[in-house]
């Protein structure tokens, strides 16, 4: 059974929303109905990671809602840490990318591919 939660749990800015319907458009042939999943993993500098993936299966656990426009999936783990957060996109000299503005982060790395809480 697919949970839906309220589109606050993850927002995504105008940047992001931009860039990701970018990708999407890219190959026309691919299914239409992909999302964007995003999660949490152990790993990198300060301990957890960010992941993003585009997928087109929701799995039986998956908590499914979307913000300004685009389908997010995460699973329950990954959300407690994700409550909050902002998922940008940067053009800019500081690095050309996908960032993610998290307030439940105590710290994070350089990079601000890794947090921990």
């Amino acid at each position: 059974m697919n949970n839906t939660w309220p589109s606050d749990s993850i927002k995504v800015s105008d940047a992001a929303r931009a860039r990701i319907m970018q990708i999407l458009a890219v190959d026309d042939n691919k299914d239409k109905s992909r999302f964007l999943r995003v999660s949490v993993v152990s790993g990198g500098c300060s301990g957890l990671s960010y992941k993003l993936d585009f997928d087109s299966e929701e799995k039986p656990k998956d908590l499914v809602f979307e913000d300004n426009g685009i389908k997010i999936v995460t699973d329950m783990k990954s959300l407690l840490y994700l409550l909050g957060t902002t998922l940008d996109f940067s053009e800019g000299l500081n690095g050309k990318g996908f960032h993610f503005h998290n307030p439940n982060a105590t710290r994070t790395c350089a990079c601000g591919e890794s947090f921990s809480v």
